[in-house]
């Protein structure tokens, strides 16, 4: 169950994070963001903020920021009853076109034209009368339930994504993998002050009767070189140790103000079936706020190359291995979950500027996709057709849907049966 919820929440902060940059900027470029959707599926909950519809949905498994556009579903066919609330200047401000048996209040109206993006008017038979022709002015921020009974702002033509500047819709999509990039480095300079500081090449302790103890090295020396090789950090000696290979090395410390050099032997030890070389010291970690900021940047950097250099691979020897889906980061979650808090933070960390990183990726489907399509615009001068936009997007769509399909089935595989 603590799994359960550690994903739940970790994948619901991811997905939150990734719609908000898509939300925010959008909102900031003019663009109406009808629906902000944390979930799939059906809906559990709304609340309307104007002119956006926040909803949570029963699926954790992804979300999404609805954009006012032109092949917007919240169309009213020829035919169709819809009820209609109107204000105190006739104009329609409410559109019920649920065909609920519960029908807002209001004059039910069999549609026989309807325009909610250039002319805002719907034209009918008011209450069955198929006499008179009724048209009815739209207001320009009208709302409409849809059949899914979701009360969404209409979506006129001045508000639509598609009439954005090209910088505003390439804002707008690389938006959600930046926030997602950002995200990553903010938890790791969170996680940093959450474990002891950066270690130093100072000592803290030797373990009794180890080689270091032997050598007379004590706490508060300091590890200057080892076989004449400058120590940068902890690090360097733990590699000068394990590349030694038990070989005898020639320490040099700087031991109350005075530099002396001594031979230290390491030790061999055999750790899960694995030599290892050690000479049994502790090192002092720098508790300084300059140390920790610095390492959790440094960390972020350096798991942002390693992903990037992962991606690299990735499309050099292709293999559904080196991906996870929801099924797989839910698998990888429950595990880290079991190890403490920071290790929590550390996977949130790494897993969401991964989510950022492989959204950039220029396939259609992804954000990158659709950068990739506003860089070509730029190019151009001009947009590409609608039509042509769709049906890259439907191909990208599909073939994304397909591998999702095969990485959720080598999931359920590697974690569940094999």
């Amino acid at each position: 169950m603590k799994g359960i919820l550690i994903f739940i929440v970790v994948f619901g902060l991811l997905v939150f994070v990734h719609e908000f940059g898509h939300f925010i900027v959008a909102k900031k470029s003019g663009i109406l963001v009808r629906e902000f959707s944390i979930g799939m599926g059906p809906k559990l909950f709304q609340i309307r903020r104007n002119p956006t519809t926040y909803t949570i949905r029963w699926l954790p498994l992804g979300g999404y920021v609805r954009l006012a556009n032109s092949d917007d579903e919240s169309k009213l066919d020829p035919g169709m009853t819809v009820v209609l609330k109107l204000n105190d200047q006739n104009e329609v401000v409410r559109i019920d076109a649920s065909e609920s048996e519960l029908p807002i209040e209001g004059i039910p109206v069999q549609v026989t034209k309807a325009d909610l993006v250039d002319a805002l008017e719907i034209s009918g038979y008011e209450n069955g009368d198929e006499d008179k022709t009724v048209t009815y002015h739209v207001n320009h921020d009208a709302t409409i339930i849809d059949k899914n009974k979701t009360e969404l702002v209409i979506a006129p033509r001045d508000t639509q994504f598609g009439q954005a500047n090209v910088w505003q819709k390439l804002a707008t999509n690389i938006a959600g993998p930046l926030m997602n990039i950002l995200l990553g480095f903010v938890v790791f300079l969170i996680w940093t002050f959450t474990i002891p500081g950066p270690a130093t090449t100072t000592v803290a302790k030797t373990t009794a009767n180890s080689p270091a103890r032997i050598a007379k090295i004590q706490a508060g020396d300091k590890i200057l070189a080892i076989n004449s090789q400058k120590m940068n950090s902890f690090a360097d000696v733990s590699q000068a140790i394990s590349e030694s290979k038990g070989q005898t090395l020639a320490i040099k410390i700087e031991k109350n103000g005075k530099v002396e050099t001594v031979k230290v032997k390491p030790e061999t030890k055999t750790v899960q079936k694995q030599k290892v070389y050690q000479i049994g010291i502790e090192a002092k970690s720098d508790e300084s706020f300059t140390a920790k900021l610095a390492r959790g940047w440094n960390t972020a950097v350096s798991t942002t190359g390693l992903i990037f250099q992962a991606v690299g691979n990735l499309f050099q020897h292709f293999s559904l291995n080196k991906l996870s889906g929801p099924v797989g980061i839910y698998s990888e979650t429950s595990q880290v979950s079991q190890m403490g808090f920071t290790y929590v933070l550390a996977f949130l960390g790494m897993i969401s500027i991964n989510l950022g990183i492989v959204n950039l990726i220029p396939i259609p489907g992804l954000d990158g996709g659709k950068v990739l399509l506003n860089l070509i615009e730029l190019v151009r001068g001009k947009s590409i057709s609608e039509e042509h936009e769709a049906v890259v997007e439907l191909i990208g769509f599909g073939l994304l849907l397909l591998l999702i399909i095969a990485v959720t089935g080598n999931d359920i595989y590697r974690y569940f049966i094999k």
